[in-house]
């Protein structure tokens, strides 16, 4: 999962540009990347060549896992069931990401020992891949123990909320909210709670001794240029400001950053908004005076003048190559997500409870603690809102709470709004087409070795 070709760059950047929320700084950047930002990407893209094999290469372990264990006879079921349970939720994690970004798709839960066992399968429905899904994390939750020594290894809460989330987004709101009503009940049992303050979410020396995460893909630093990016992270690399020394000498590449409606739409008294952007620069030199990179001078010809993200690269502690590598722990679930996707559900099942006002009230509550300095902003939600108005409320409060955390493009694409948030009022204007942007198409190779995978997703 840390690999170069996953989360340490293709697949997370990829999410960054395919939402409304972010678009390219650097145009020298690859041309793969800009496809993914404008809705062009073709059975050729270079991202998706990257991490649709990583995938199954993923998928591909937690099989081997899975048959391994079947020769461990003497071993405690016990014991061996909890190492079943990491890898059957490994197998959904991964499924989850592919049938969200492609609709139907090839399933294999099965050891591969020759290529011809898998040059003849067809595409499973999408439909039946969630039910999949669902399954896997059944088991994990059954297994999983309530609480894991370090976030990089799922615990029961971690399957549940998992299983919240992808309830929520086939759109099965009861079962949504009993998961995520399970995991807030028993926050105790499990050892979960908001960090007090947003920006040590994002700070990788703290990362162990949060209680907000239930899953982190962690990297450390170790593997400068092994094996193609394997343990890279390159997120810091591509999102922070290019030239700029303020925290990594010879700064980033601008290439993901924000566009200027969402900067410019965010309250400037939203503790959240100054934790999630990088303003200043400085250049050439760590000891140079800061410098506005709303206004310039840019630092280097191919910079842009707008925020830039700075989740990833303020604090990236043990970093080298210039933010090439990182010791950023990535939370793919936090608690805040299962306020709020409690919040959610609960308003589709019976709208205007105190009950899911709170959900979000305790999200905002935390996001008034400044640094340890109690301010006004956000207050609470006003109580009474319609079943519309909730709704719209709540996925605003996931846009800035979860804000380029790799999620709003799938809230995008479940709520059917591409249209809306591309469109000439939205905070990104791009060609979107409903008819074939919301699935990427499937690597054209693929379909060459395979002809029964056609045909593919339109592009």
């Amino acid at each position: 999962m840390t690999s170069e070709r996953y989360w340490g760059r293709a697949l997370t950047v990829g999410l960054l540009l395919r939402d409304d929320m972010c678009t390219i700084g650097d145009q020298t950047t690859q041309v793969a990347r800009k496809e993914f930002d404008t809705f062009t990407a073709t059975d050729t893209n270079g991202l998706v060549a990257g991490f649709w094999p990583q995938s199954y290469a993923i998928i591909g372990t937690a099989n081997r896992a899975i048959e391994g264990a079947k020769n461990l006879t003497n071993e405690d079921p016990t014991e061996v069931n909890k190492i079943l349970a990491e890898a059957y939720f490994f197998r959904a994690f991964t499924y989850y990401n592919l049938v969200r970004l492609f609709g139907d798709i090839p399933y294999i839960d099965f050891v591969v020992n020759n290529v011809s066992e898998v040059n003849r399968i067809f595409k499973t429905k999408e439909a039946d891949v969630y039910e999949k899904i669902i399954a896997d994390l059944k088991f994990a939750k059954m297994h999983l123990p309530d609480r894991t020594s370090v976030n990089a290894k799922p615990s029961k809460a971690t399957a549940s909320a998992y299983l919240a989330s992808v309830y929520l987004t086939i759109k099965n709101y009861q079962m949504a909210y009993n998961e995520a009503k399970y995991v807030i009940d028993n926050e105790g049992t499990f050892d979960l709670n908001l960090e007090s303050d947003f920006q040590n979410l994002f700070k990788s020396d703290r990362a162990l001794s949060l209680k907000e995460p239930l899953f982190t893909i962690d990297f450390n630093n170790l593997n400068v240029g092994a094996d193609a990016g394997q343990g890279n992270d390159y997120l810091g690399f591509l999102t922070a400001i290019i030239g700029d020394n303020t925290y990594v000498p010879a700064g980033g590449f601008s290439v993901a950053v924000p566009s200027n409606k969402v900067f410019n739409t965010w309250n400037q008294r939203d503790y959240r908004r100054a934790v999630s952007f990088d303003t200043v620069y400085r250049a050439p030199s760590a000891t140079a005076a800061p410098v506005s990179i709303l206004t310039g001078p840019l630092p280097n010809p191919r910079a842009v003048n707008r925020a830039h993200i700075a989740k990833y690269s303020r604090f990236a502690g043990r970093t080298g190559a210039n933010l090439r590598t990182s010791s950023n722990n990535y939370a793919t679930m936090r608690y805040a997500e299962v306020l709020l996707i409690a919040a959610e559900a609960l308003n589709e099942i019976t709208p205007g409870t105190s009950e899911a006002d709170g959900y979000i009230n305790r999200v905002r509550a935390r996001a008034r603690n400044k640094a340890g300095v109690i301010i006004n902003y956000p207050s609470n939600i006003t109580a009474g809102l319609s079943q519309t108005d909730f709704r719209n409320a709540v996925i605003e409060e996931r846009r800035l709470e979860l804000a380029f955390e790799f999620v709003r493009w799938f809230d995008i694409k479940r709520l059917n709004i591409g249209v809306q948030v591309f469109g000439p009022n939205g905070l990104e204007t791009q060609n979107f087409d409903p008819t074939k942007h919301y699935l990427l198409p499937f690597p054209g190779t693929e379909i060459a070795i395979n002809p029964n995978l056609a045909p593919n997703n339109p592009f």
